[in-house]
């Protein structure tokens, strides 16, 4: 029976027993998620360093993306905009979203986001932890993504 209990309990933590670890340390790797790294985001789209795996391909049958982002400490998105909205489901770490003209809120993990469509914001990880985000984009044949100018360390920093 013990053996069953402790079985189980390391499938429940992702199999390993630093997947249940106490969250007491004061820093988190939360670099290794439950998807690959994927491919480095384009420097003129992101402040630091945010690596992307494509999930779901755009196709016309879902007519949706779906991936996963990795943002390292203190990088971000610039700010942008999704003709249809986004989803955001954050799987790990600690970060932020903001919309344009509204406080940033800070992201934790189990987080959901809604980014309505053709509306400003930018997202990205803490200072000091890296997050983890899965994103939905439906309806892409409204289109996919227009990228702005970059979120500068003044908006990032501030608390409005």
């Amino acid at each position: 029976m013990k053996l069953f209990v402790t079985t189980a309990y390391l499938l429940f933590c992702g199999l390993t027993i630093s997947g249940c670890s106490d969250s007491s340390s004061s820093k988190k790797d939360v670099s290794q998620g439950m998807f690959t790294k994927g491919e480095l985001g384009p420097a003129k789209n992101f402040t630091g360093k945010a690596w992307n795996t494509s999930l779901v391909a755009n196709d016309s049958t879902y007519s949706t993306v779906m991936g996963n982002v990795y943002f390292e400490p203190g990088a971000r998105s610039n700010w942008h905009t999704h003709p249809a909205g986004q989803i955001l489901i954050i799987t790990d770490g600690v970060g932020y979203h903001q919309i344009k003209g509204q406080p940033k809120q800070v992201l934790h993990k189990g987080d959901v986001v809604k980014c309505p469509p053709n509306v400003l914001h930018w997202h990205g990880a803490s200072p000091d932890t890296g997050m983890q985000q899965m994103y939905i984009i439906p309806n892409t044949e409204k289109g996919i993504v227009q990228w702005m100018q970059p979120v500068t360390d003044e908006e990032y920093d501030s608390n409005e």
